[in-house]
């Protein structure tokens, strides 16, 4: 009785590949290994290279037929606050030495943080760099010496106010951002209870203060504000919401006014009729809408609401505070649940379940894509976009979305091109290999004109003339039969090779001698024989037709953008400026088509050379 423990698979293939132990088998497993099939099988699993190249195919293979179904790809999708970041996945990483000394305000742009604790000191996080000059984490002396007291981050410049009423804004300053208004100039100069700052904010290309006495002051853009407008609302201001380019006041009295630009066709200017004698405890803002909150929990949201912020949940009790990020609402309600709504691409609106369920929280700082709940015991819970893990290109576009969705667009047309060849080049070379003369030449001299076309440049005119008149889907699926029409050649010389040899064997002597019908002979009994060759004939073009695609596209004669390809990403690969500064914008998917391609030859490799019955003797 044999005791011997049964390895696990692995470990026997571990000993095969790289101790080169070899099995001790009985005769009847020596005859079952040595049919063609299990014989080529046991040659594959022999050679490391091959079994690396395809395990990693396979893992690449899945990631980019899953991935899709993870990172959804959305064609009209662009942000012109994201673009050009660079791989990252820590824009809501709050200094630990801010969260240690306690925090007294944070707020965040599109992709950076910053905060103040109640030493005064300044703290940033996140990506900074706005533009190749401009970094907000490069903050002027005199900024860091004060001792500051509020704080608000906008699009790509920050605005501080001290102790002392002082007001510092560093940044991208292009647009006026650090002009102040002269009805401000002369409020800050006064002093005292015409300039107690209550409220602080930083908006796209503009900032507000509001005072305890009730003025709102407005800065940077001038095309924002209309003076004339505001002037009549002055004193009986209690807060301000900043869109894109408006704003909306809270009056002292509970009531909601419009007082953005002299456009009254605007959105933001049809303020709800459910508002009218209704008192307003709260409002909020994302880029494109308002959201105001009633004393008897009701909210209203109005504007061009198109990420779902109109979309109030079923709340179990009125909100607290209203905060509004750039396509969400965060609020705070009386039985101390948070609950977020709106846009969620980033996981803006999805509470933490320890946030949740902590009844502690204290302060909340909500700013275009991150949340930050700070407890009264200095936990600090953040959710939102926390970065991209393989950056974003030119549009604000995530690159891992892309690549991943441009995977499987590349494999597709490249396996279906494939197939379509192989069954070309089947039939062209199954009928000009068992039936030879005549039709034999005729087909070879196709082939021949055929195989000595130019392919890159026929394929691209070809693509030129017939692809503007179709849509990117249509245009794929041309792709996909150009490439399988221009590629049937070599397929057809080596199942024509094949048959010459085989049809004179013996098999197909009896076969003819029983009354079998040719195309039966040919591609029931020949074509069997060939299907190892085949095979390992099809793993290589495969990865031809990938490149040829990728190549196409490159050259922008393949699949048009927006759709993603492995080819059109590499696009950016031909201007230096991306080159140099925006590297994970053709690394990345130069990398991983450049892994799946060798990984395929090596498959064919070691396919090819599974085949030859003395291979593992060499």
């Amino acid at each position: 009785m044999n005791n011997k423990k049964k390895e696990f698979f692995l470990v026997r293939w571990f000993k095969r590949c790289f101790l080169h132990e070899r099995p001790e088998l009985s005769t009847e497993e020596e005859e079952k290994i040595q049919t063609p099939m299990r014989a080529m099988v046991s040659n594959f699993t022999h050679r490391p290279l091959a079994m690396f190249g395809l395990i990693v195919f396979l893992a690449i293979f899945v990631f980019v037929m899953v991935g899709p179904h993870i990172w959804v790809l959305d064609l009209s999708e662009q942000d012109s606050t994201l673009t050009n970041l660079p791989p990252s996945n820590n824009m809501m990483q709050v200094p630990k030495a801010l969260l240690d000394n306690g925090v007294k305000d944070i707020s965040s742009g599109n992709t950076y943080g910053v905060g103040i604790d109640n030493k005064g000191e300044l703290y940033t996080w996140g990506h900074t760099r706005i533009t190749d000059k401009i970094d907000v984490a490069n903050i002027p002396d005199e900024i860091k010496s004060a001792d500051l007291v509020q704080i608000a981050a906008g699009t790509d410049h920050v605005v501080a106010v001290d102790t002392d009423g002082e007001v510092y804004v560093w940044g991208n300053t292009r647009l006026q951002q650090d002009k102040f208004s002269n009805d401000m100039k002369k409020a800050m100069k006064a002093g005292g209870a015409d300039w107690d700052v209550v409220q602080l904010e930083a908006g796209n290309q503009f900032s507000a203060i509001v005072c305890s006495d009730g003025n709102l002051y407005l800065w940077g853009n001038g095309n924002m504000a209309d003076i004339k407008i505001r002037s009549k609302y002055q004193g009986k201001i209690a807060k301000v919401a900043l869109t894109d380019n408006e704003y909306i006041a809270l009056m002292t009295d509970g009531t909601v006014a419009y007082t953005g630009n002299k456009d009254k066709t605007s959105p933001f200017a049809k303020i709800p009729a459910g508002l009218k004698g209704k008192t307003v405890v709260d409002i909020a803002s994302t880029s494109k809408s308002v959201a105001a909150v009633t004393e008897d929990g009701e909210v209203y949201v109005w504007g061009n609401a198109v990420k779902g912020e109109a979309n109030v949940p079923a709340l179990e009790s009125k909100i607290v505070h209203l905060y509004g990020g750039r396509y969400h609402y965060t609020a705070l309600l009386e039985n101390g649940d948070l609950v977020s709504w709106g846009n969620n691409k980033y996981g803006q609106i999805d509470v933490p379940a320890k946030a949740q369920s902590a009844d502690n929280i204290e302060k909340i700082f909500v700013s275009s894509y991150q949340n930050y709940a700070l407890a009264s015991d200095g936990t600090m819970y953040t959710w939102g976009l926390k970065g991209f893990v393989l950056g974003t290109d030119s549009l604000g576009r995530d690159m891992l979305t892309r690549i991943v969705n441009g995977g499987q667009v590349t494999m597709t047309v490249g396996a279906i091109s494939v197939v379509i060849a192989t069954i070309l080049g089947i039939i062209f070379g199954g009928v000009a290999g068992y039936f030879g003369g005549r039709i034999d030449i005729l087909i070879m001299r196709i082939a021949e004109i055929v195989g000595g076309l130019p392919f890159i440049p026929f394929a691209m005119i070809l693509s030129a003339v017939i692809g503007t008149k179709l849509d990117p889907t249509q245009r794929m699926y041309l792709i996909m039969v150009v490439l399988g029409v221009l590629s049937w050649v070599p397929t057809c010389r080596l199942v024509r090779a094949q048959i010459l040899a085989q049809r004179e064997m013996e098999y197909v002597t009896a076969a003819k001698a029983m009354g079998i019908r040719e195309h039966t002979i040919v591609f029931r009994h020949i074509l069997p024989n060939v299907v190892s060759l085949l095979i390992v004939s099809m793993t290589l073009d495969f990865a031809t037709c990938m490149l040829t695609e990728s190549t196409l596209s490159y050259l922008g004669f393949g699949i048009p953008l927006p759709t993603p390809t492995w080819g059109n990403l590499l696009n950016g690969a031909n201007n230096s400026i991306v080159i140099q500064q925006y590297w994970w914008q053709w690394v990345f998917p130069a990398v991983i088509f450049g892994i799946c391609t060798i990984c395929i030859n090596l498959i064919g490799d070691g396919l090819r050379d599974a085949l030859d019955p003395k291979a593992l003797e060499r």
